[in-house]
């Protein structure tokens, strides 16, 4: 594919109000945005909460709290919208976001109302659970009136935003895109994996032998796309895959065929090797099903040669749908922060250290191997969600 400039990236976790924030927490082992919290019926979970005082109110029609969180985001790429905005005009500027909330902050309490009265609150509106709304506000805030595109397919959610958004500048429909993904720790979040008992009791332990699940994250990540470079920054998307297991509607393949797949296809799409990759964001949700199979798919396509690989999960939590869009954004800043350095610093695996016998040997970048022996010009992003969905980026120089 030809190669897509990416802006800085706008970014808020539970680990960091800003990309810059958010490389310091996860390369010095600061976990302290993970949180025991209770959900609405009294149940206690480890998660990637935002503090509530550091949210202001967000001038989207509804005041939500997704919408506070993106919007901080999105602040920080304002000056890049408004170049491209003033480059190309608003109907040459697209908008790509991933997310999978449907205004549970409302839904929960409207219902409960309807529930207990036999009708809804007048505050409440069906508008408040369109899927479409997160893409919608994007276009409403900056003014832009080219395609406006909502991406709900769980963990892959934003990285598919980012693939759309790479195939509208590919296919002439815009000239820039503005792009990533948004999702909140919501209660009906904690409630549903907890139900599927996929949530650790402790923060997750992923590629541990004693691993037992997810710690769920909220935040979120957008960058400006465009076919030239318009920022400075030479960093580009180089390459993507994409693939489906349709093996499960909540297990991955096993044998991690499907995420091998789209590795590969990554690669083929960046015209890379894989020995040109310098780091891997696993996916790594510390579950016992996607952590062995995701290690059988990096093994199975890198080999011998053993790149450096982290999950940057114990620091953010799962962020859903925009964690595909927030572990870019550490991918990228990875390539920014270490430029030219030949003993760069890559994100720590945060873990017991016990392996796991039933998996391949992986070279996690944890505190005893903090520190890469190459330089970091091109890195690989994991994406694998529920359905078998599956999507890598190749991000790097350019």
């Amino acid at each position: 594919m030809n190669r897509v400039y990416l802006s800085d990236p706008g970014v808020v976790t539970c680990a960091g109000l800003s990309a810059r924030e958010l490389w310091d927490s996860v390369t010095k082992g600061n976990q302290s945005g993970i949180k025991k919290v209770a959900a609405v019926s009294g149940e206690e979970f480890y998660a990637g909460r935002i503090d509530e005082d550091k949210l202001k109110k967000t001038t989207a029609r509804f005041d939500m709290r997704i919408h506070r969180i993106q919007e901080m985001a999105l602040d920080q790429i304002s000056s890049a919208v408004a170049s491209v905005k003033e480059k190309f005009g608003p109907d040459r500027i697209a908008v790509c976001v991933g997310s999978c909330d449907n205004g549970t902050e409302f839904s929960v309490a409207g219902h409960k109302a309807f529930f207990e009265t036999g009708k809804f609150d007048d505050t409440y509106s069906i508008e408040m659970q369109g899927a479409d709304y997160p893409s919608t506000f994007v276009k409403e805030k900056f003014g832009l009136a080219g395609p406006c595109l909502s991406f709900s397919t769980a963990c892959s959610s934003s990285a598919e935003a980012m693939v759309k958004g790479a195939q509208l500048l590919a296919s002439g429909v815009a000239d820039a895109v503005v792009a990533g993904g948004v999702d909140i720790a919501s209660d009906t979040v904690l409630l549903g994996f907890g139900a599927l008992e996929a949530v650790s009791s402790e923060i997750t332990n992923p590629f541990s032998a004693n691993r037992h699940g997810i710690t769920l994250g909220e935040g979120a990540a957008f960058f400006v796309m465009t076919k030239e470079n318009l920022f400075g920054t030479d960093i580009a998307l180089l390459g993507y895959g994409e693939s489906c297991d349709a093996h499960h509607m909540t297990s991955p393949d096993p044998s991690g065929d499907g995420a091998r797949r789209a590795m590969e296809s990554a690669l083929r799409s960046s015209g890379l090797k894989a020995t040109d990759i310098d780091y891997i964001n696993l996916h790594g949700t510390g579950t016992k099903l996607n952590d062995l199979m995701e290690s059988k798919a990096v093994d199975s396509v890198f080999g011998e040669y053993k790149v450096a690989a982290s999950t940057t999960k114990p620091f953010t939590g799962h962020t859903l749908g925009a964690g595909s869009a927030v572990e870019l954004a550490v991918c990228y800043e990875a390539i920014k922060i270490n430029r030219g350095s030949e003993t760069p610093v890559l994100p720590l695996q945060m873990w017991d250290g016990i392996r796991d016998e039933e998996m391949p040997t992986l070279n996690f970048v944890d505190k005893e191997n903090s520190i890469a022996n190459r330089k970091i010009r091109t890195c690989m992003s994991n994406s694998f969600a529920f359905g078998g969905s599956n999507c890598c980026l190749v991000v790097g120089e350019s």
